[in-house]
């Protein structure tokens, strides 16, 4: 039994210090693009990589109510053939952001979970979504890496373990989604910070 508790108060240590705010601005963020129709794209590698597709099935469907507009979600895992091609002739750290260079746009949110923060191919991705003018999002752990410093907003789970970083970007996932399917989602304004890099989301902003 020491095993399993170490394990669930490990992970409720690493729930008990998530960025609440963090959390907020990015439901603010998601809440706004859907009315103004910009896509949401997803990408990461290996556990990551399905925790990518999850995020983009439950914000896609999951979210979807009568009266309300749909997300337009693209996870970048999913287009295997498009993806391996990519991989094959042009290098694994171009199968995201030569994809995403097709489709992106300014206003559009790009999220890229790591846990590491340092996967070469959420990295270059971002860089096509700076180029875009996109909202840059990352899931990280550990020290949240590269990634912490090359997105606009980082959602981090201070995990020293990938298992334990993956179960938290899962949670904040689930969270997220939750609140946005409610009418939680409409208490939250836009960061300032958001406001005042003038992506032309015209809404009420806090600070």
């Amino acid at each position: 039994m020491h095993a399993i508790d170490d394990y669930l108060s490990q992970l409720k240590a690493i729930l008990d210090q998530l960025d609440r705010e963090r959390i907020a601005d990015l439901i603010a963020i998601l809440t706004v693009v859907r009315g103004t129709g910009n896509h949401v794209f997803f990408m990461g590698n290996g556990g990551s990589g399905s925790t990518a597709s999850h995020f983009a099935t439950d914000l896609g469907k999951g979210t979807a109510v009568h009266g309300k507009k749909h997300f337009k979600v693209m996870p970048l895992n999913d287009h295997l053939p498009t993806f391996s091609a990519y991989a094959n002739d042009v290098g694994y750290d171009s199968v995201f952001a030569e994809q995403l260079r097709a489709f992106v746009e300014r206003g559009d949110v790009v999220i890229g979970l790591s846990a590491s923060g340092n996967s070469a191919n959420v990295l270059r991705a971002m860089e096509v979504a700076l180029e875009a003018g996109a909202i840059r999002v990352g899931f990280t752990g550990y020290d949240g890496g590269k990634l912490r410093s090359n997105v606009d907003l980082n959602l981090h789970a201070p995990a020293r373990n990938v298992g334990r970083a993956e179960d938290a970007h899962h949670i904040m996932m689930h969270l997220i989604c939750e609140c946005i399917r409610s009418a939680a989602a409409d208490e939250y304004a836009l960061p300032a910070w958001l406001a005042r890099e003038a992506w032309g989301l015209r809404v009420k902003t806090r600070g």
